[in-house]
């Protein structure tokens, strides 16, 4: 990764701060205890919307996010919050990072948890009965903050091979998440991590202008405007070459 400012760029962080490394801990040894124990306690502790409603498994949107499915699911989401986290962290401090991590996680747990019911209402097909688990709420909380803390760093990716700046990480990451990510995905506790965090930072101030809707219309003129001119100049370049033809 890339940032603004560096003379040399570097493979993830430098330091990873004492609150990261205990997540990452905390999430490895519960989801391995969880995968040596009968099924039945990963169901119990999972997010599932019947039973967090109808059941009053309360507990289910907070237990969730210390489990994973599998030990790629587990390292994929360890390695963005190492990546990205630890920086976060150490720009915020630890009380204020585990705030906000805990706030996404559990915040995207219940939008999983009522999401179903929403569908259900607008008379859509849904399900309640199919249980999530995974950090990946609480995750995009934190690059939603990276991307808004520091938007103009450059964000260079192994695969795509491509570099950005940082304010596109979420939508390039939901894109990718959409085409390579399969169906087991969910799309509503990723879009929960986002919102929470994004109510956070908005009520902090921190979130600037962006996705305005007077910046939104602007940049929409601005872009209507700079295509009728990339037409005007097409048309004008066209006219010029039919009459170089003709005096030829």
């Amino acid at each position: 990764m890339y940032g603004r400012g560096y003379q040399t760029g570097g493979f993830g962080p430098a330091f990873t701060p004492p609150i990261v490394q205990q997540l990452l801990i905390a999430n490895a040894v519960i989801s391995v205890a969880v995968w040596l124990l009968p099924s039945q306690y990963g169901i119990a502790l999972s997010v599932i919307p019947a039973a967090v409603w109808q059941a009053g498994w309360l507990w289910q949107p907070f237990t969730y996010m210390w489990l994973h499915g599998s030990i790629g699911h587990l390292l994929m989401n360890m390695f963005v919050l190492w990546m990205f986290g630890s920086q976060l962290a150490m720009a915020w401090g630890a009380r204020r990072f585990l705030q906000y991590y805990l706030l996404c996680g559990v915040g995207a747990g219940f939008i999983i948890s009522v999401f179903p019911y929403l569908l259900y209402a607008l008379g859509m097909p849904t399900a309640i009965t199919i249980p999530t688990v995974g950090a990946s709420g609480a995750i995009f909380g934190v690059l939603l903050a990276y991307s808004l803390t520091w938007p103009d760093r450059t964000i260079a990716l192994l695969f795509p091979p491509v570099a950005f700046r940082a304010i596109w990480l979420i939508p390039i990451v939901f894109a990718l998440t959409f085409l390579f990510g399969g169906n087991n995905i969910s799309n509503s506790g990723h879009l929960g991590g986002v919102l929470v965090g994004w109510i956070y930072l908005r009520s902090r101030g921190e979130t600037g202008t962006l996705l305005s809707l007077r910046q939104i219309k602007y940049k929409w003129r601005r872009y209507r405007m700079r295509r009728k001119l990339r037409s005007i100049q097409y048309e004008e370049f066209e006219r010029r070459r039919d009459d170089d033809r003709r005096m030829h």
